[in-house]
């Protein structure tokens, strides 16, 4: 059989299945047993989140992020994940520098090291050396290993300088999209599919008689993505079991509670078209401490540290990204502490905040700090419970 389609058809959408089909799956689990996803975005890349010299433990290599999951695995985390990056020598500059481990082969490495936690691996899919039954083999033997705890976050590129180390020009931004929704169709038919099949697509690979074997437990593996693009937005609701999206606004939490829920709305529209649903994950950066001038007195000393050989950060190289394009022409000192959005203050007001982000349609939390290994603790220690106390968590 030759599966072949026009730009931007799809094939398939409503037989495929998701783990959420399976009420035994991890991810069903999950979401049934909690009101809102915790998670926690390992800083496998030098200077973890926060452009600062500001002294502190964060550290990217394997050992240290390994700590982290097993330590959030115990506090009752549900899910892990790191980006991916692939840049020229010295990275982002400064405390920047480059160092980053792959987030694939790394989460790979914590499947067996872990029981209960979900663990997905950023992946960029459309170059590099990716063909989908690489992927549909690999992809299947961690699901079997972990039980159906491992996904992918499928991520396609958006700055220039990754697409050339591999010998490309940037792939047009919607156009990435149309090819990354084939490149999923094929891997969830390798998933699901019990005869071969072969391909002949718009991507540059061909598949003749392809199959994978074991399948997955559940269907297929969990399908992330992030963006906050129209394109992207809809390739996240045809395909995605969760959606990692930004603040459309600045990155204060006022900004941010004012543009989230058409945000939201508009994410979960897409899935609801087409007959799905998903669920919004968004990084907070979290500074808690015990009083409300004890925190904004450390942001004030990150700040004051800003790493001035890199100024402008993860935003050093040109990027197509439109999760980003609301914050244009602000002027946040504090953007400079990281995540997507920051949260400061006593424990109390962190979980204010979490509670206003969870009434603007945010389903899940996924957690950076500036120092993980002390923050972790304090936000195991002091936040959690308050957390279980507002409804938050059980």
């Amino acid at each position: 059989m030759v599966l072949s389609h026009a730009p931007g058809s799809l094939v398939g959408l409503d037989r495929f299945a998701a783990p959420t089909d399976f009420p035994e799956s991890p991810l069903s689990r999950v979401l049934r047993e909690q009101p809102i996803l915790l998670g926690l975005f390992l800083p496998i890349q030098a200077g973890g989140w926060t452009n600062s010299t500001l002294e502190r433990s964060t550290d990217w290599r394997f050992d240290y992020n390994r700590d982290l999951v097993l330590r959030a695995e115990e506090l009752g985390f549900d899910l892990v994940f790191a980006l991916s990056q692939w840049l020229p020598k010295g990275g982002y500059g400064g405390v920047f520098n480059g160092q980053a481990l792959d987030s694939f082969t790394t989460i790979a490495a914590l499947v067996a090291l872990t029981k209960r936690i979900l663990l997905i691996s950023t992946m960029h899919v459309l170059y590099g050396p990716w063909h989908p039954l690489h992927l549909a083999k690999f992809g299947a033997t961690l699901d079997h290993i972990s039980k159906g705890r491992w996904g992918i976050n499928v991520v396609t590129g958006h700055r220039a300088v990754e697409h050339e180390m591999f010998g490309w020009d940037r792939i047009e931004h919607d156009r990435r999209y149309e090819l990354a929704a084939e490149f999923v169709e094929v891997l969830q038919r390798l998933w699901q599919d019990e005869e071969n099949f072969s391909f002949e697509g718009q991507s540059s690979w061909r598949m003749r008689g392809g199959y994978v074997s074991p399948k997955p437990h559940y269907g297929r593996p969990i399908l992330v993505n992030a963006t906050g693009s129209d394109a992207g937005i809809a390739f996240a609701g045809r395909y995605s079991d969760i959606v990692f999206i930004t603040s459309p606004a600045g990155s204060d939490i006022q900004s941010t509670l004012e543009a989230l829920p058409a945000h939201t709305d508009k994410v979960k529209r897409s899935a609801r078209q087409v007959g799905r649903a998903v669920r919004t994950l968004i990084n907070p950066l979290v500074i808690a401490r015990p009083t409300e001038k004890e925190a904004w007195d450390l942001a004030d000393r990150i700040v004051a540290r800003a790493d001035t050989r890199s100024p402008k950060g993860f935003r050093s190289f040109e990027s197509d990204a439109h999760a980003w394009k609301g914050r244009e022409g602000r002027n946040d000192p504090y953007g400079q502490i990281g995540g997507n959005i920051y949260l400061v203050g006593t424990p109390e007001q962190i979980v204010e905040h979490f509670v206003g982000l969870r009434k603007a349609g945010i389903d899940g939390l996924q957690l950076s700090f500036f120092d993980f290994k002390e923050d972790l603790e304090i936000f195991g220690s002091e936040v959690l419970p308050l957390m279980k106390q507002a409804g938050l968590r059980n």
